[in-house]
């Protein structure tokens, strides 16, 4: 075989081995992050979508059975989208049964601190400790049947029966409140009333909301889907563009 034979040879080759090993990376991040793209290689767009699944894991390892979204990914991944320039929207998209209180409040945190604009969705649940997370961005959508489970603050594992345990729990549920109350158009009243409304959950406390009642209560801001949440983010990122400072330093 000729030299020359042999180099065409290897760059047809190099084409496959390239996409092999690029189907490579994207398997390897679907299984680490669950999606396809982290913010520092996102080029194909102005918007980012941050997937919010299953349960929230905190501080503790969850069962290798359960759906997790492990707030360690999470967190690196919002102060890159934050320090990325060429990621100039944030969508936050949920179906989340819940999970760890202090977790989700400071993935809730980071997400309302964001300058960027930001638009969430809830599909099919945002339950718990998800009503923070949703209400963190600058506007909010739920799907028409997507729900939201809104109860007390709840410990697993053994308690110590002692004041000190309920004063705990109940600071803590005022800090997931006063998050609730501050980022939303729900009266403090409203969501405590939906947070202990009785027989609303089998054997519970606690209320489901379906759909336009989270709207109604003020908790949501619309009813809608994906295309509506996408629209929505893009008019807020024109918006700031219009309005951004440096614009009126160039004209």
């Amino acid at each position: 075989m000729s030299q020359s034979y042999r180099a065409n040879a290897e760059s047809e080759q190099d084409p496959n081995r390239q996409n092999e090993e690029k189907g490579e990376g994207i398997i390897e991040k679907i299984q680490q992050l669950g999606q396809t793209k982290v913010p520092e290689l996102s080029q194909d767009s102005n918007i980012h979508c941050l997937t919010i699944i299953g349960q929230i894991e905190g501080h503790m390892q969850l069962p290798p059975q359960n759906k997790t979204t492990k707030y360690e990914h999470i967190i690196p991944q919002l102060v890159a989208i934050e320090q990325n320039p060429k990621i100039e929207g944030l969508l936050v998209v949920l179906n989340t049964v819940g999970g760890d209180v202090e977790a989700g409040l400071a993935i809730s945190e980071m997400i309302a601190t964001i300058s960027k604009p930001t638009v969430s969705i809830v599909l099919g649940g945002g339950h718990s400790i998800g009503v923070p997370i949703a209400v963190s961005c600058d506007y909010s959508y739920i799907a028409e049947s997507a729900t939201m489970t809104i109860h007390p603050i709840r410990l697993t594992g053994l308690v110590i029966g002692v004041p000190q345990s309920f004063e705990y729990m109940d600071k803590m549920q005022e800090r997931v409140v006063k998050f609730v109350k501050k980022h939303s158009n729900i009266s403090e009243e409203v969501f405590k009333d939906l947070m202990f409304a009785k027989g609303n959950l089998t054997r519970d406390i606690g209320t489901n909301v379906i759909g336009e009642d989270a709207v109604k209560s003020g908790l949501i801001d619309e009813v809608g889907g994906i295309g509506n949440a996408i629209q929505k983010l893009r008019e807020l990122i024109t918006a700031k563009q219009n309005n951004s400072p440096d614009k009126d330093l160039i004209q």
